[in-house]
């Protein structure tokens, strides 16, 4: 028996990395998963695979900037199951984080527009529309990927961590609103996670992993573990809260990766 048996999910984002391992795992712990991407092909591969697998999943075409479309994800799923109990808002501009999300002395209005339209607003009236069926089958858990990026300050991606700064705090107002209800809303803020589909940032990984109190950085399946708990019944009672997947990244002082490298220390 899975921990998500007779209950239907939404993993927005899921045609790669953290979406794709989450929608594996989600359906393998027994959800009808609708596996929701702006990549039609790839969102179709994931859940092709999930199929194969022994499960249950479907693929819908998603556009996160565009309300319509966000509304029809969730009808698509509400339509094809009878309902809805999970959604991960796990899908971000990541395209515009990694070409045009310039430093605040340079930054372009329009790209901030363009990521807090996908990060921020995509977000919200997913929730507006997933919030309403939730509620018609007795409650159920809304978790939104954040970043440590919305959590500290950087040299780059302004607009990408003032977003997801702003999911943080979007989280506790859905969690405030909804929880009497018996929705829940968490979110998870990943640390530096390797992904397949992202090869070439070995020297980050390197400079990265000086900074973890792990022997080792994250993979999308650690995010895909704590998106199945949140969504599960044994988290119940946690909502309205963050939690960093990062090896420890922010739990330590600065310059502890220069006084354990440091021998005279």
């Amino acid at each position: 028996m899975g921990r998500l048996d007779g209950k239907i999910a939404i993993i927005t984002g899921a045609a790669s990395g953290i979406g794709k391992a989450t929608a594996g795992r989600v359906a393998a712990e027994g959800a009808k998963t609708v596996v929701a991407d702006l990549n039609a092909a790839g969102a179709k591969e994931v859940a092709g695979a999930i199929s194969a697998a022994g499960g249950e999943a479907i693929a819908v075409h998603a556009d996160l900037a565009d309300s319509d479309s966000v509304r029809a994800m969730v009808e698509v799923a509400v339509t094809t199951y009878g309902g809805l109990d999970i959604l991960h808002n796990n899908a971000a501009a990541t395209r515009l984080a990694a070409t045009g999300d310039l430093p605040v002395s340079a930054a372009d209005p329009a790209v901030w527009d363009e990521m807090m339209r996908v990060n921020l607003r995509g977000a919200l009236v997913a929730i507006q529309a997933a919030a309403p069926h939730m509620i018609a089958r007795g409650g159920g858990s809304v978790i939104n990927t954040a970043s440590g990026s919305g959590l500290t300050g950087d040299l780059r991606n302004p607009a990408y961590g003032a977003s997801k700064a702003a999911l943080i705090s979007l989280t506790r107002y859905a969690a405030t609103e909804l929880g009497k209800s018996g929705v829940r809303c968490n979110a998870i803020s990943p640390g530096f996670i390797v992904i397949p589909e992202k090869p070439g940032r070995e020297a980050v990984a390197a400079t990265m992993l000086r900074h973890h109190l792990t022997p080792r950085l994250g993979i999308p399946e650690d995010v895909a573990a704590l998106v199945v708990f949140l969504a599960s019944d044994e988290s119940a009672f946690i909502t309205g809260q963050n939690i960093c997947v990062d090896g420890g990244l922010l739990a330590h002082q600065p310059f502890l990766a220069d006084f354990r490298e440091d021998q005279r220390l």
